[in-house]
């Protein structure tokens, strides 16, 4: 990987963090998929396979 490709990277990287750390802020969960499941880390930390009650009104 070039110099250019790893300072994208390291831009995207900052951004998503970030962008995770506003949404947990503003009581929303972070949603992440791994082989196939999906995993909601929730404002207070808590990492479970729960749809938040927020997530099944839309």
């Amino acid at each position: 990987m070039g110099e250019f490709e790893k300072k994208i990277l390291k831009i995207a990287t900052k951004a998503v963090k970030q962008a995770q750390k506003e949404s947990l802020a503003q009581g929303i969960a972070n949603v992440y998929s791994k082989n196939k499941m999906l995993y909601f880390q929730l404002p207070d930390g808590t990492i479970t396979q729960s749809e938040p009650q927020a997530y099944k009104a839309v």
